[in-house]
């Protein structure tokens, strides 16, 4: 019972981490087709944010919560504007863009901070569920994806921008000759989801620190989370999410972290074999 209970936190938090990491880059390729290669870059972002925030001296939750989010939106911004908008339809332009954005960010983060890690320090404690005592940080941070999920699945479902936004997904041009102000969807989606990267920095930040590279590895995991799951940015996200972390989480704890990305990266191409267009590909197709 008691192995049972800690399999169960670790591969809750694990998921949890996945969907915090992969919301921002699905919803820009979901609503958008638009693969950020970069996003790992805008999660590190969030990350110094949160850092440089609290050194300032705002509070640790005001920074993380607040000032990781509006760094990376005001910045996805100006990508948006400077490169992005000019590639919307060229898929393979953006993604040479975004990947030369990706290196260069991770240079100009190391000129400025160097190649060393970096962190803030916020210790919550345990809380009491039962006779167990649980990571009360590893709960937030299970917290905040859920949350951040639900908020997400009601701007898409329950807005106006979401209905003209899900709109344009499935046919730009008849949703721009109905007169709907497309290009300034796209702007905002993906201003949106440099802010979902920079909340996931920051929410990480005191649990795995931050440093100009760590981008590399949070790009991998959110890509193949996003590419397993399809082109539903949230349904498939976060089936992908919870399939991945199960796999990955239930190998780390019987072999090695080693054997857990392995273990991911088998999963995910078993999946894409079954699934070659995602996880969501089985209810689109069915109507669903």
């Amino acid at each position: 019972m008691d192995i049972a209970f800690i399999f169960a936190i670790q591969i809750i938090y694990a998921v949890a981490v996945l969907t915090l990491i992969s919301l921002g880059l699905a919803l820009v390729f979901g609503m958008m087709r638009i693969i950020n290669l970069a996003h790992g870059e805008f999660i590190t972002l969030g990350g110094y944010a949160t850092i440089m925030a609290t050194k300032a001296g705002f509070n640790i939750w005001v920074a993380m919560l607040v000032m990781a989010p509006l760094v990376v939106g005001v910045w996805s911004l100006f990508i948006e504007r400077v490169i992005i908008r000019f590639l919307y339809g060229r898929l393979i332009y953006t993604m040479l863009a975004t990947w030369g954005l990706s290196l260069a960010m991770t240079g100009g983060l190391t000129m400025i901070f160097g190649n060393t890690t970096e962190g803030v320090a916020l210790d919550i404690g345990s809380i009491p569920i039962g006779v167990y005592q649980v990571n009360g940080y590893n709960l937030f941070l299970i917290f905040s994806a859920a949350v951040t999920s639900i908020l997400v699945a009601w701007v898409l479902y329950g807005t106006v921008y979401g209905r003209i936004a899900r709109a344009a997904m499935q046919n730009r041009d008849m949703t721009q000759a109905f007169g709907y102000p497309v290009k300034r969807i796209s702007m905002v989606t993906f201003v949106v989801g440099g802010m979902l990267a920079g909340l996931a920095g920051g929410i990480l930040a005191p649990t795995t620190g931050v440093s100009p590279f760590s981008g590399a590895t949070w790009i991998a995991d959110a890509f193949i989370t996003v590419i397993t799951g399809g082109t539903a940015p949230l349904l498939g996200t976060l089936a992908s999410a919870g399939i991945l972390g199960v796999v990955s989480t239930s190998t780390v704890l019987i072999f090695s972290s080693a054997a857990g990305g392995i273990a991911l990266l088998i999963a995910a191409l078993i999946l894409l074999r079954l699934f070659p267009l995602g996880i969501s590909s089985i209810w689109q197709r069915s109507g669903k």
